[in-house]
């Protein structure tokens, strides 16, 4: 098996100024193709280094892929240090000169003199064009004999190239003997995931679980390794439904799902309707659904009353009832759901008051009350409360998926009703 590295190249990254999602998303894929990634490392912009770096990677390893510094600025020099680790000098390259000027002719702008700089590449390279950006990227092979590539820092064109350029040349090469299934869960801790997990390993020889906490999500990765892709494709599947099996309602979905997406989805496939009213998520709930495409099927409404005076008048909630309980209080979930379930007919409404801090708490209800109102259209309406921990974000997030997750349980078995 190839061994593979990623070095991830940036002063902002070494400085924690700008979160690497970089190589993560290359290791996923390159997992995916059935290679083993065994380094990320992470450097910053300094000449001495990089070049290190490179010399020391392409040593120990077969595949190495780098991001960034490659654009216009003085501190971009990633180039400048591949060509002083090969030892062999930059030349303004004609066809990376070329995918510059297309660029800007495409975006209808007029080409500044720095952008001459991103065409400077070692002697030799192979260019990696970019489509959806003006920095081109490329590929070497060292004397040790390892390949590597060299792409833009910036995501959405580090994604093209690699999906467009280089994994057709690197995919022959992949062992094939993996395989990996990713499922999606929401609703318990990854050290309770985990207990409920332990000894799958054992039991299936060549099956690795892994975790990502992504919160409030735990994603469950099954990495299966056989003798070939075929082979190893049965041993996730059969990791993966013994990982269903122990979670149960707990797993939503897999790896292309999200967790709105599978609430949308079991309300489309039941033909109901839904309303929404948010006090303290701010229209977090609303972004959520509509993040899914075709959710103008299922979404009435998103009201966000903030403020008391927009549920008085919106939703209709009783003045008084606000003044006897307080905004945040089961009685005034309850209205504004009902609220929201009187104007639009819907088949469900929910509604979300409470406090996301850091302040407004009191000794009663401190920071991270939260009461969650579902009306139903047979004139059944509850509520709940919730208790969150955290600061005002982690308390907002989790709101919003509990509130989702109590509607998805609620709608499940149920069929629309004109």
């Amino acid at each position: 098996m190839l061994r593979v590295a990623i070095l991830a190249i940036g002063t902002e990254l070494t400085r924690g100024e700008l979160v690497n999602t970089n190589s993560p998303w290359l290791s996923e894929r390159l997992i995916a193709l059935g290679f083993d990634v065994l380094e990320h490392r992470t450097i910053d912009d300094h000449l001495e280094r990089i070049t290190q770096s490179l010399l020391d990677l392409a040593a120990r390893f077969d595949l190495v892929f780098a991001t960034g510094g490659l654009g216009p600025t003085t501190d971009d020099i990633t180039a400048q240090a591949a060509a002083r680790a090969l030892g062999v000098p930059l030349h303004s390259s004609e066809a990376g000169l070329e995918n510059i000027r297309r660029r800007f002719t495409a975006l209808g702008r007029e080409m500044s003199p720095s952008n001459l700089k991103q065409a400077d590449l070692p002697e030799g390279c192979d260019i990696l064009t970019n489509v959806v950006g003006t920095a081109p990227g490329f590929a070497i092979r060292f004397e040790s004999g390892a390949r590597m590539f060299f792409m833009p820092g910036v995501p959405v064109e580090m994604r093209t190239i690699f999906n467009e350029q280089i994994e057709s040349q690197i995919a022959p090469h992949a062992s094939r003997t993996t395989h990996q299934i990713h499922l999606r869960t929401f609703g318990t801790g990854e050290s309770i995931i985990g207990e409920k997990l332990a000894g799958i390993e054992a039991s299936l020889p060549g099956v690795t679980i892994g975790y990502r906490a992504s919160f409030p999500e735990v994603e469950v990765k099954v990495l299966a390794r056989a003798a070939d892709a075929a082979l190893a494709e049965q041993l996730a599947e059969r990791g993966a439904k013994i990982v269903r099996e122990r979670l149960g309602t707990f797993v939503y979905g897999d790896a292309s799902d999200t967790f709105a997406g599978f609430v949308g989805g079991v309300l489309r496939d039941r033909g109901l309707r839904i309303a929404v009213a948010e006090s303290c998520t701010g229209g977090l709930v609303g972004q959520m659904i509509t993040s899914v495409p075709g959710s103008s099927e299922y979404l009435l409404l998103d009201a966000v009353t903030y403020s008391n005076a927009s549920k008085i008048r919106i939703l209709g909630v009783q003045e008084d009832l606000i003044r006897a309980y307080g905004a945040v209080s089961s009685e005034v979930a309850a209205a504004m759901a009902e609220g929201a379930m009187r104007i639009t007919g819907a088949n469900f409404a929910l509604s979300i008051t409470g406090i996301a801090g850091p302040g407004g708490g009191t000794a009663e209800k401190p920071v991270g009350t939260v009461w969650v109102g579902l009306a139903r259209q047979d004139g059944l309406t509850e509520t709940r409360l919730l208790k969150l921990a955290g600061e005002r974000d982690r308390v907002r997030t989790l709101a919003a998926y509990q509130a989702l997750q109590w509607l998805a349980d609620a709608a499940v078995g149920t069929r629309h009703t004109p």
